[in-house]
């Protein structure tokens, strides 16, 4: 839309050089900055004020319920790999000898059989919803294949007199 190249950068240049002169060009140039300036300013400060009412609002969790029914085994799988992920680097940074680190084990062995059974519950609800979006797609086609829509009549155009 508002795409200047390097020569018509040039030629403003030198139009304005001209008009305005070479002792005013300097104060033109500051105050242009500090205008660009005040203007990028504000569009950052729009930007981050409409984010910020987007997380309020909870677009991000609406966003993510989006994700998670267009894809639900992906969202699923991507739960599994976060549970075996926390699982591993809490596992790795206590000293199993110890009676601390054998609570912390057993600890975090009830909490990886937890995230086995969430996994386990939204893969088994994923699998689910697959199926009943299956379902729902054959009565559609069934629907569809039972009640054939007849084309309409071709309308005559008549003249008036």
């Amino acid at each position: 839309m508002f795409d200047l190249g390097w020569t018509e950068m040039l030629v403003v240049g030198i139009v304005a050089l001209i008009v305005i002169g070479p002792k005013d060009l300097p104060v033109l140039f500051r105050n242009v900055g500090r205008w660009v300036g005040k203007a990028k300013g504000m569009a950052r400060e729009f930007s981050s004020a409409m984010n910020q009412a987007a997380d309020d609002a909870g677009v991000k969790d609406i966003q993510k319920t989006i994700r998670t029914a267009t894809n639900p085994v992906g969202s699923a799988m991507d739960g599994v790999k976060d549970a075996a992920k926390d699982v591993t680097s809490s596992l790795s940074n206590l000293d199993p000898g110890s009676e601390t680190g054998k609570m912390a084990a057993e600890k975090a062995e009830r909490a990886e059989n937890a995230r086995k059974i969430q996994a386990a519950t939204a893969r088994a609800q994923a699998e689910r919803k697959t199926r009943e979006a299956a379902d729902a797609l054959k009565k559609a086609e069934e629907l569809e294949a039972a009640s054939p829509v007849e084309p309409a009549a071709p309308v005559k155009e008549t003249k008036d007199g």
